[in-house]
């Protein structure tokens, strides 16, 4: 079946996942590192500072996804979804409202956990249970949120710091949120709950077994591939967090940068729709492998990039690596450790990632201060990605024939 015919088939649920993931880009690091020059200012922040404000705020977020994000295993996703787009709301006033560096801890908490944690994990898991033989196209549509908000918030915001306070910003993000709500509620008013799924679609992963948490996590598989779960989410956050000191260091405006973002989105596009297929049509243990090269590639791009130009080429590159990875590692669970527990596996993997989030930002600010720019960390980053390639490729090679099909 086409993208075409498949979209019109199952569009209802489909137009639900791209909302969960959009909104949750007003919890991702590229929305709110564009505020990082104001939030440094009026708090009086270092980057190293602000750097460890986000780490300790996200890596709590992470720990708390440990367990909040089981419960889509238990519940409707409008159910959650309405708890947690409330939550992001507050949390984006929150953001508006709060004059104390201690406090922005907590605000880094709310945002990150219902906004990158909460939203992106409704979105994925809803997808991967409501779809089984077409769990890559399906991916591949639904993330169109992430591609979409990444190409057209951080255009409409940086514009919009010209004529409205940072601070009032983040009241209008609020009312983006709750204006979303009940358009989501409407689309899933016929939504099917986790449980009739689970009875209905039921794909056993390694050894014909539904693998548990507990049990997925003592697997040697699962520590294999932590690099690849967490790498891309520590270094490509890292990337957009310090993207005010990376232009200041190279020499190029903040608007021009930012600029580049539609286009790194339309790679990224790309690249989600070829992956989701290729997963489809040759499976995911072919596409995981490869999904860390373009990364690596973008970094070594970025690292020796003295124009805005070629900017753009290491966006672009980036953006391929991103779209693979969008539809990959959500499909890698499923397919590998069965769909019965695959939320409360999910958030696990969730909290890698977004515990990897906590770590880019801390690390990279921290070697900032001490004189090493961000340009100069790229290389060992992209070594990096190229250790994480090797260490998954091995894990596939060595579990895939466990799977029997």
């Amino acid at each position: 079946m086409g993208y075409l015919s498949f979209l019109r088939i199952n569009w209802l649920f489909l137009l639900a996942g791209f909302l969960l993931t959009f909104t949750s880009s007003y919890g991702q690091t590229y929305f709110i590192s564009l505020f990082a020059g104001e939030i440094k200012t009026d708090f009086g922040l270092s980057d190293g500072q602000w750097g460890g404000i986000y780490t300790i705020g996200t890596t709590a977020s992470a720990i708390a996804m440990i367990w909040v994000g089981v419960l889509t295993d238990r519940f409707r996703i409008r159910v959650l979804a309405l708890g947690v787009m409330l939550g992001l709301a507050m949390a984006c006033l929150a953001m508006a409202a709060n004059t104390s560096w201690i406090l922005l801890i907590g605000v880094i908490f709310a945002l990150r956990l219902t906004g990158q944690g909460m939203m992106s994990q409704l979105g994925s898991v809803a997808m991967v249970r409501w779809f089984e033989a077409t769990r890559g196209k399906a991916l591949s549509l639904s993330s169109m949120g992430y591609a979409v908000g990444q190409a057209v918030l951080p255009v409409v915001f940086v514009a919009l710091f010209a004529v409205m306070h940072w601070r009032s910003l983040w009241v209008l993000a609020a009312g983006l949120v709750v204006v979303t709500i009940p358009v989501l509620l409407s689309l899933l008013r016929q939504e099917r709950t986790p449980q009739s799924m689970a009875a209905q679609a039921q794909i056993a992963g390694m050894h014909g077994r539904h693998w548990t948490r507990s049990e997925a996590l003592r697997s040697p598989l699962f520590f294999l591939m932590i690099p690849m779960v967490a790498g891309p989410s520590a270094w490509g956050t890292a990337l957009f967090f310090q993207q005010v000191h990376l232009v200041e260091v190279k020499g190029w405006e903040l608007v021009q940068f930012v600029a580049l973002m539609p286009v790194y989105t339309l790679s990224s596009i790309v690249a989600t729709f070829v992956s989701g297929w290729a997963i489809d049509r040759f499976g995911v243990s072919r596409i995981v492998p490869l999904q860390m090269l373009p990364f690596a590639l973008s970094f070594m791009v970025l690292a020796f990039a003295d124009t805005i130009f070629m900017a753009g080429v290491g966006l672009v590159i980036f953006g391929v690596g991103q779209g693979m990875h969008a539809t990959g590692s959500a499909t890698f669970w499923a397919e590998y450790y069965g769909t019965r527990h695959i939320g409360a596996i999910k958030a696990a993997a969730a909290a890698l990632m977004v515990f990897g989030s906590a770590i880019g930002p801390g690390v990279t600010g921290a070697l900032i201060d001490w004189g090493v720019d961000f340009p100069q960390q790229m290389l060992p980053i992209a070594v990096f990605y190229l250790a994480a390639a090797a260490l998954g490729t091995l894990g596939i090679l060595r579990y895939r024939p466990t799977l029997g099909r």
